[in-house]
């Protein structure tokens, strides 16, 4: 079966760059994250090979980007080797491949936004520790009874 690109969203941040790969219950997943370049593939529940080649628009730091794997898409966040510069597009090349789209649910003018920035990073983070803060919520003494 032929490999296809999977469909791809994007949205630029003052110290990130994000790209969400929307393929649900993939397995297989490899990231590379390199300077200037970004390979992704996995294959889907079907056997489908999904591949995408990104030549980067500028530079990004690869030892501090990651991704994150959900049932519905794997999502990359690239830290920027030139902070607080806008990316006008992803890639290096001035064209759009089909597979390509900004996503305006996260897009917004970020100019002095790094507070909700950081914010987002560290709720990724959180998602990489192995097991989640059982200790959420009241921490009251349970009542005692007298009988």
């Amino acid at each position: 079966m032929a490999r296809q690109p999977a469909k791809t969203l994007w949205y630029d941040r003052p110290r990130y760059v994000y790209l969400e790969f929307c393929v649900e219950d993939s397995t297989d997943v490899k990231v590379v994250i390199e300077d200037q370049r970004l390979v992704f593939s996995c294959k889907n529940a079907d056997g489908v090979e999904f591949y995408n080649e990104i030549n980067l628009y500028a530079r990004v730091n690869s030892k501090d980007s990651r991704e994150k794997r959900s049932d519905r898409s794997i999502t990359c966040f690239m830290r920027k080797w030139k902070e607080k510069v806008a990316w006008p597009r992803i890639t290096k090349e001035n064209i759009k491949p089909a597979w390509l789209s900004v996503d305006f649910d996260n897009w917004r003018d970020w100019e002095g936004d790094e507070e909700v920035e950081r914010a987002m990073v560290e709720q990724y983070a959180e998602l990489f520790v192995s097991h989640p803060d059982a200790g959420e919520g009241d921490r009251q003494r349970p009542p005692t009874s007298h009988g």
